[in-house]
């Protein structure tokens, strides 16, 4: 493809405003790429025309598969272009080809892209993506995608407009097996062994638990968390499709690390959460697709870096505070069901905003489990935050906390100053997105964190 006058006129500028705005303004991960498509609606063609591309998108998981898969195909190619600041619409992604340094004399150069799932259409139709990577589809941000099925047609408009790109999907999401497609296709999932004579149901207000074809309760050999897992339809037939490559054994699981076997490989993250070792399943089924053995993925693995709000650990005060973002009642239940198996007693606090970004609707956090939460008894204080602090604080008090032992800090330096006086030792903070942001941008200028993400 030839590339336009116009085309290089915008990377140009691009790639000055991109310049000029890390050097000069602390850095900027959308502005570069929005001015890029105004002089050229089509600049991303020009920017993506000799990579191999690889699209992440899905519900939860998309910002640390996408970390994950290109540590693991590093252990092979020599350029792997990415947007690691999780700015994964046009814009974002747009910045991604200009703050990237292409590696001379790299045989496949490539780029994987987390992709926010209403993008997906307009990012494909740009890149002509060799593989797609599905996480999950769950309910999140009604205001903006609808109802997970709409979520996933908006998703196979890409997918569809590219029929020879191999999708990589969760194949214990019942949705991702429900619609044919002339891809190849490359399941993932857990196989710990369970007996097929096993007969479960999902628990009551799981999204997704009626049959894709009869709309009959999906039944489950095993279960995950929420609707995913073995699934099996006792009236149609519809069941879980043939994996590709499995999850085959979990020996250890703490708030802070993971160990466990794909293939019968043994594995471990230096991170927390079952839903984590579903990304390193992604990644895992990328490298394989691409040619990386099961000996470079384990050095990829043991790579600790931390990602943008996924349980990054900072030190406040002598304590250890673990920021971890949430978004949709999937998530938080599983971010609360992992801090539970925290073996002290700890501190917990939630910032709760509804700009845009995190969806303006904040009725989710009534899904959330925060009962078991208070039932436990781990966590020993309590703080809510945020623009939206008092809605938070009342589902707290729904939850059993008593009110006069909330710490109600709307004010995020106020919820900085609070945390350095708490006794526990460990303090985990979970937050929506403009709210982790702004949380974070604190703690830069504080001098708690680097600057930038």
């Amino acid at each position: 493809m030839k590339i336009t006058a116009r085309a290089r006129l915008a990377i140009a500028l691009g790639r000055l405003s991109y310049w000029y705005l890390h050097k000069f303004r602390g850095g900027g991960s959308s502005f570069p790429g929005k001015l890029a498509l105004r002089i050229d609606p089509n600049v991303m063609n020009a920017l993506g025309q000799d990579r191999d591309v690889i699209i992440v998108t899905g519900t939860n998981g998309k910002t640390l598969t996408t970390n994950l898969i290109v540590k693991v195909l590093r252990q092979k190619y020599q350029d792997v272009l990415t947007n690691p600041t999780g700015s994964n619409m046009v814009q974002g992604i747009t910045t991604a080809f200009f703050a990237h340094q292409p590696v001379a004399g790299a045989k496949r150069p490539l780029a994987v892209l987390e992709v926010d799932e209403a993008n997906v259409a307009p990012v494909a139709a740009a890149l002509h993506p060799k593989a797609f990577v599905m996480t999950n589809i769950f309910r999140d941000q009604m205001d903006r995608y609808g109802e997970f099925y709409t979520t996933y047609e908006k998703i196979l408009a890409g997918v569809r407009a590219n029929p020879t790109a191999v999708v990589m999907a969760n194949g214990d999401a019942p949705i991702f097996s429900s619609r044919e497609l002339q891809n190849p296709l490359r399941y993932f999932g857990f196989d710990l062994g369970e007996s097929d004579q096993t007969d479960l149901v999902a628990p009551p207000n799981t999204d997704g638990v009626l049959c894709p074809v009869c709309e009959h309760i999906l039944h489950y050999h095993s279960l995950t968390y929420a609707n995913l897992g073995d699934f099996f339809c006792p009236n149609c037939g519809f069941k879980r499709p043939v994996l590709a490559h499995q999850v085959t054994a979990i020996t250890e699981q703490t708030p802070t690390s993971s160990a466990f076997a794909i293939d019968n490989h043994p594995y471990s993250l230096a991170i927390g959460g079952t839903y984590n070792i579903y990304n390193a399943l992604a990644a895992y089924t990328v490298g394989a697709e691409f040619g990386i053995t099961p000996e470079q993925v384990k050095d990829a693995f043991g790579y600790d870096e931390k990602v943008f709000g996924r349980q990054e650990e900072i030190t406040i005060a002598g304590k250890k505070v673990t920021l971890i973002l949430v978004k949709n009642p999937v998530g938080l239940n599983e971010v609360l069901a992992m801090i539970q198996r925290q073996a002290e007693p700890f501190a917990f606090a939630m910032l709760l905003n509804a700009n845009y970004a995190d969806g303006t609707d904040t009725s989710w956090i009534w899904d959330g489990n925060f009962e078991s939460l208070v039932q436990s008894g781990q966590a020993t204080t309590y703080l809510v935050g945020g623009e939206r602090d008092k809605d938070v604080a009342f589902r707290m008090q729904v939850a059993g906390v008593p009110q006069s032992e909330l710490i109600e800090r709307p004010s995020l330096d106020a919820v900085i100053d609070t945390v350095k006086g708490f006794s526990e030792s460990q303090v985990y903070v979970l937050a929506t997105y403009t709210a982790l942001l702004q949380l974070r941008q604190k703690l830069s200028a504080a001098g708690y964190i680097k600057a930038g993400f």
